[in-house]
């Protein structure tokens, strides 16, 4: 199989099945007001660049880069089928998410991630990023982690 990381848009089965792993995979380890997921219309938005990896025709990874309009963006929905995992899909789109970044001309890219996550964690790292205090409209948590890479 080849796989492949292109922008596509979000509302398509294969998106959708991997959103409601995502959600799953959240709501078992996080209670509910500590779970900032973002629903399908807002991924749809032209400030989000959204993407899609396939392993041949099946979609096996997706994830955001949202723009906030500062100059800075999140990564929002990053999620690998565990089928999938081994791959190196997230280091995929990782590297597709720095080069639009790259692109876009942003200053920095941020994130929130949750603390029961250390494969998520060990993934940031290794990139560049680092730990911030709650950004945006996030408030502090403890089960939640913020990062920041300045470009």
């Amino acid at each position: 199989m080849s796989v492949t990381i292109a922008l596509e848009p979000p509302r398509q089965d294969g998106v959708i099945r991997l959103l409601d792993l995502s959600d799953a995979y959240a709501g078992a380890l996080y209670p509910t007001e500590s779970n900032h997921l973002v629903d399908l219309s807002s991924l749809e938005k032209p400030s989000v660049s959204f993407l899609v990896t396939r392993n041949g025709d099946a979609i096996v990874g997706c994830c955001a880069l949202v723009e906030v309009g500062d100059g800075t963006a999140e990564i929002k929905r990053m999620f690998v089928d565990p089928e999938a995992r081994g791959l190196k899909i997230a280091s995929g789109l990782m590297n597709a998410l720095e080069a639009i970044a790259g692109e876009k001309r942003l200053t920095a890219i941020r994130l929130e991630t949750g603390i029961y996550q250390p494969e998520a964690i060990a993934l940031y790292r290794k990139y560049g990023y680092q730990d911030i205090e709650p950004f945006g409209a996030y408030l502090p948590d403890p089960l939640s982690l913020f990062m920041e890479k300045r470009l």
